[in-house]
Parts: structure tokens; C-alpha cells; sequence
């Protein structure tokens, strides 16, 4: 059992390991948390693709789209404080390099 444990951590923090269903929820809640307080359309199109991405890495991409709802609905300082307290939840499913804060 530790050595199955050992294995499933070890791809997970290489990227390769397929996110479930439930990883995605986790990884997604946080997403939508951040732009919760947005309720334009633009806002609305926004859920619905955080919510029908099927990778991490689609949940990533989207965050460009969170960052301009957000700097809408408040300013980019916001913004990017939101987008880059989403990394946490993207650690262990894309590459430590993609994981690049917003300045």
C-alpha cells in the first residue's frame, strides 16, 4: 500500500498523473471562488468553461479569462492577487514552470 501511495505522489508531482473527476472539482473550486463576486455575462461564459474543462491544464489556461473578468469587476492588483493564490491548486499537475505568478 505505501509503495502504491509512493508511486501515485510521485507522478502527481511529475504532471503525469490523469487528474479524476474529483481532482478536477478541487482544483476547480478554487477558480470559481476567485470570480464569485463577478456577475457579468463575460463572468457567466467564464463558469461555464471552468466548469466543462476536462484537464488541469484547461482549468489553467483559463485563468488569463479569470484575470480579465476580475481586473473588470475590481482592478488588476485584485486580479492578480486572486489568479496568483490559485497556484497552490495547480502544484503537482503542471510543470513547476508553467506555475508563473502574475507581477
Amino acid at each position: 500500500m505505501a509503495r502504491w501511495l509512493g508511486a501515485h505522489l510521485t507522478s502527481r508531482k511529475r504532471g503525469t498523473h490523469k487528474a479524476t473527476l474529483k481532482d478536477l472539482a478541487v482544483i476547480r473550486r478554487p477558480l470559481l471562488r476567485c470570480i464569485e463576486d463577478c456577475l457579468d455575462l463575460q463572468a457567466l461564459r467564464l463558469r461555464k468553461k471552468i466548469e466543462s474543462a476536462r484537464t488541469p491544464q484547461e482549468l489553467w489556461l483559463l485563468r488569463n479569462d479569470a484575470f480579465q473578468v476580475i481586473s473588470q469587476q475590481h482592478n488588476q492588483s485584485v486580479a492578480a492577487e486572486r489568479i496568483n493564490a490559485l497556484i497552490q491548486a495547480f502544484e503537482g499537475w503542471l510543470e513547476p514552470k508553467q506555475l508563473v505568478r502574475i507581477k
